[in-house]
């Protein structure tokens, strides 16, 4: 796998750094809070679990699959929910856990979802941001973990074709890979 990668993007240091701080972020923000962490499957798995450990409070998580992709590599523009959530989260603090926010339209749709839902409050949690590939105007995302280029990322968690996933870093894909 490390032969298909042009670039590595983010060490494996600098992963734990970044999980490190946001951990601490919203565990001092939620303090007091009965939280829920919603992970959006099946990228956000390795971030996700990484960062609830360095979060020292009760909290819930859940789980919820969504595509806007199909088969292909970009947006659809139409989110369909493939696995929802277990619990009923009205009354609560909700953090949605991605692994990366580009386009921004699965994140708008499910804040929509959850607020209908009667959710005290609804935060975004993001590994990886791109927001030079937005197309949601005013979408807050509160907790980002880093920046990225508009490069086809691969590695913790996120993928190619379901590969990559497990790869301990963040890396550019080799074009000719997905080309």
């Amino acid at each position: 796998m490390d032969n298909d990668i042009l670039k590595v993007l983010i060490s494996e240091e600098e992963i734990h750094k970044i999980v490190h701080r946001l951990g601490k972020e919203i565990e001092e923000d939620y303090r007091g809070k009965d939280l829920v962490v919603v992970g959006i499957l099946r990228g956000s798995v390795v971030f996700m679990t990484d960062l609830i450990r360095e979060i020292d409070l009760h909290l819930d998580i859940d789980f919820m699959d969504v595509s806007s992709y199909g088969d292909g590599m970009e947006s659809t523009g139409i989110v369909k929910i493939l696995k929802d959530l277990e619990e009923s989260i009205k009354g609560r603090h909700v953090l949605i856990v991605e692994d990366i926010v580009d386009t921004g339209r699965t994140v708008k749709h499910l804040q929509g979802l959850l607020e209908y839902r009667e959710a005290a409050s609804i935060e975004v949690c993001t590994f990886l941001d791109k927001p030079t590939r937005r197309e949601i105007s005013g979408l807050e995302v509160k907790y980002v973990g880093t920046e990225v280029p508009n490069e086809f990322v691969v590695g913790y968690g996120l993928d190619f074709s379901q590969k990559y996933r497990n790869l301990p870093y963040v890396g550019i894909l080799k074009p000719e890979i997905y080309e």
